[in-house]
């Protein structure tokens, strides 16, 4: 029985995918591990193995191409005893054996489950088929089931498969379409204006048109949907951070040096920001959760994703338990990630998931923004620059290091007075930062 290889579902967000190269070629064999190619999602570069021997029979979807829709076959393994017949067969002729009669089994499958939630990392890339089990309906189903669904303007996400494994097959289609239309989910409003409307503004010669990466399609998508589903708040207030800055200037005088004579670390005030926040969501429990459309998820620990900057887009790599991480412990992991995220190097659960979030301008003169609560986070933490100010003290007027914070929160997973409890939170580690350290 041939094994069809699929382009997997490496994150939540992805729905395509590049493939950028084969590491094998048809009429190679391959054993269960073998790295069969190379494919480019929306956040990095990731790799899918064989996981059963065979020979790589067929090369449907070739290198370079993008814009690979998940679940789509890109290649077949035809398995010990497969005649040479299969192998040298036109991509019609293999597509054609994959599809399944409705009164047979379909074939095995290479393919990554249904994204799991998101602090739960995939085992591999690639995942054996008896994972697909309880995956959500439409997410495994034949080619010829995914076109009769989109000539019959079936949803596919709300037909349960019954093939093998749980997939969707012809016959299911069939029969939903024999109950009449299933309505499909109401699409998220997207801008009115074409792209040809949009592009009428402006002269053709003043502008050079760039098409979207996977990323910057995501970011879009993803940012777009949260502003309209989620029902979001702000809180605004100033930390004094004179004593914080007087702390890390000691901590990084006492630092151990390495062999080479350079400090084994060096603790920034991004770095004491985090802490911060991982401190104060775990002495707001009420704050620390995740809202889900029938429970809230309240964690045991502080998760907390940062934002990184890289080429065209960002990337929110995850802190995981930073409650209970030492700064110089901390410290060390955000360089680690900060430099894995701009060659596009972090593995998806790397990424997915978190309590809350960090967004800090400061470092570009920023004094005070608003950011936007990234789903399944519950609120995201802005930070401005820090910057002299004149304040009053005791009745004197008195120059004090300030920087202005902002948090989103998703009023969904906590009211007005929770959010305000979380911010007041931060501000007291924040302006007594050896509570931090014990």
């Amino acid at each position: 029985m041939p094994i069809n290889v699929l382009m997997p579902a490496l994150s939540p967000t992805m729905e395509k995918g590049n493939l950028a190269k084969w590491l094998k070629k048809e009429g190679d064999k391959v054993k269960s591990g073998d790295v069969l190619a190379e494919i480019e999602t929306d956040k990095a570069t990731m790799e899918i193995e064989a996981i059963d021997e065979g020979v790589l029979a067929r090369i449907v979807v070739p290198e370079g191409t993008t814009d690979v829709p998940v679940n789509d076959v890109i290649a077949v393994i035809a398995v010990e005893g497969e005649d040479a017949e299969f192998i040298t067969a036109p991509v019609e002729a293999v597509t054609a054996k994959l599809e399944p009669p409705p009164s047979s089994s379909a074939p095995a499958t290479i393919s990554a489950p249904a994204p799991a939630p998101a602090v739960a990392p995939p085992a591999a890339p690639a995942a054996r088929p008896e994972a697909a089990n309880g995956a959500a309906p439409g997410l495994f189903a034949t080619p010829l089931a995914r076109r009769l669904a989109k000539d019959g303007g079936l949803d596919l996400a709300r037909i349960e498969g019954s093939g093998p494994h749980g997939r969707t097959i012809e016959r299911d289609i069939k029969a939903a379409l024999a109950a009449g239309p299933v309505p499909a989910a109401r699409p998220i409003s997207l801008p009115s204006l074409s792209d040809a409307a949009i592009k009428g503004y402006f002269t053709p010669d003043d502008y050079t048109e760039v098409p979207h990466d996977n990323m910057r399609r995501t970011i879009a998508r993803r940012l777009s949907e949260a502003n309209q589903t989620i029902p979001q708040f702000f809180l605004t207030l100033d930390c004094e951070i004179d004593t914080l800055l007087k702390l890390r200037e000691d901590i990084n005088k006492s630092a151990p040096k390495n062999k080479d004579g350079t400090p084994a670390f060096k603790v920034s005030v991004n770095d004491m920001v985090i802490k911060a926040l991982a401190m104060a969501l775990v002495s707001v429990p009420g704050a620390n959760v995740t809202f889900t459309d029938n429970t809230m998820l309240h964690h045991h620990h502080a998760d907390v994703a940062v934002a990184v900057a890289i080429p065209d887009g960002l990337i929110t790599p995850i802190l995981r338990k930073a409650d209970t991480l030492s700064l110089s412990a901390l410290s060390n992991a955000m360089k680690d990630f900060a430099t894995r995220a701009k060659e596009r190097k972090l593995k998806p659960e790397e990424y997915q998931g978190a309590t809350s979030a960090i967004s800090n301008l400061g470092m570009y003169g920023i004094k005070d923004f608003c950011a936007v609560v990234n789903p399944p986070q519950s609120s995201i933490l802005a930070i401005g620059m820090g910057e002299e100010r004149a304040i009053v003290r005791k009745g004197q007027i008195v120059i004090a290091n300030i920087m202005s914070v902002t948090i989103t929160c998703d009023h969904r997973a906590m009211d007005g007075a929770k959010g305000a409890e979380l911010i007041a939170a931060f501000k007291r580690f924040i302006e007594n930062p050896v509570a931090m350290l014990v």
